[in-house]
């Protein structure tokens, strides 16, 4: 079928881009024009691997946002097994990817790529093209299969602008040509991984003394893949008691700017032993995260 005359057009255009970082431009590290480059080379790569996914269609019916011929359809969308994609400042993650595609004569293939950046994907500015050269398509019916694809997406190349709202360009075909392309199917998050502290001190405490109680709230910064603080986010402080029990809310603080740039800070007068923790509710950019309790025995 008209796959055949594609699949070499489209298999090339991946095998070229890859992941679209080219090696001396990751050997490099974050430097200001390597990570440019790199990004731009991304944004090229796959927009490149979008337009000989296109070719698959017959000749004069090349697909367009959110266009089609005949029946095919795409369902059931899953990414990362409905779970946030979250990524911290040097480790990569495999995110997968399935979906339904349905056509009445069967489905030939289908490919997706992860975008990020404007209504259409015309207007992209990063993105992620998966590991495979198709998705790996498994008839569950006659006329439908469960597509799987994965995705390598590296932290390194991205840029904290990048956080947020993600989404899922697909195209799928079916054994009679017929097929679908839609820029967006599907809509996931992509966070900064947080970090949340808390000391209690001092350790042992007399009773009647003052206890202070500090924390530090910090997010992956993707533009220095270092870790900062993470400035005027609401942090609620917590406490159980030392033998057991549910945490309870005792107040709400705003984590510092400046030079305390995502610390909290307060005190308490110690009654009895009890174990303390901050939490914080996340953000559209940036996980909830709650610290590890302290514990502190009052004497």
């Amino acid at each position: 079928m008209h796959r055949r005359a594609t699949a070499a057009a489209v298999s090339g255009a991946l095998a070229l881009t890859a992941l679209a970082i080219p090696v001396a431009q990751a050997d490099a590290g974050r430097t200001g024009d390597a990570t440019v480059a790199a990004r731009t080379a991304q944004e090229s790569a796959v927009q490149q691997a979008a337009s000989a996914k296109q070719k698959a269609a017959p000749a004069g019916l090349r697909a367009a946002a959110d266009d089609g011929y005949g029946d095919t359809t795409i369902s059931n969308v899953v990414v990362n097994g409905g779970k946030d994609v979250v990524l911290g400042t040097t480790n990569t993650k495999t995110v997968t990817v399935t979906f339904t595609a349905t056509d009445a004569s069967g489905i030939d293939w289908a490919d997706a790529i992860l975008w990020h950046g404007g209504a259409t994907f015309d207007d992209m500015d990063t993105g992620v093209v998966a590991n495979e050269e198709e998705a790996d398509c498994t008839a569950t019916s006659d006329t439908a299969s469960k597509c799987t694809l994965t995705y390598t997406v590296d932290p390194l190349y991205l840029s904290n602008t990048d956080a947020g709202t993600w989404k899922v360009w697909a195209l799928a075909q079916g054994n009679d040509a017929d097929y679908v392309q839609q820029d967006n199917v599907k809509s996931f998050s992509v966070k900064r991984y947080s970090k949340l502290t808390t000391n209690a001190s001092p350790e042992p405490v007399l009773k009647g003394r003052t206890l202070t109680i500090t924390g530090s709230l910090t997010r992956a910064n993707w533009d220095t893949s270092k870790y900062a603080g993470y400035t005027q986010q609401s942090v609620k402080l917590q406490s159980r008691p030392a033998s057991g029990g549910t945490y309870a809310t005792l107040k709400t603080y705003t984590s510092g700017s400046g030079s305390t740039a995502g610390q909290v800070k307060t005190t308490r007068t110690a009654s009895t032993d009890t174990c303390w923790r901050y939490s914080f509710a996340g953000t559209s950019t940036t996980p909830a995260v709650t610290s590890t309790g302290d514990c502190v025995d009052v004497r």
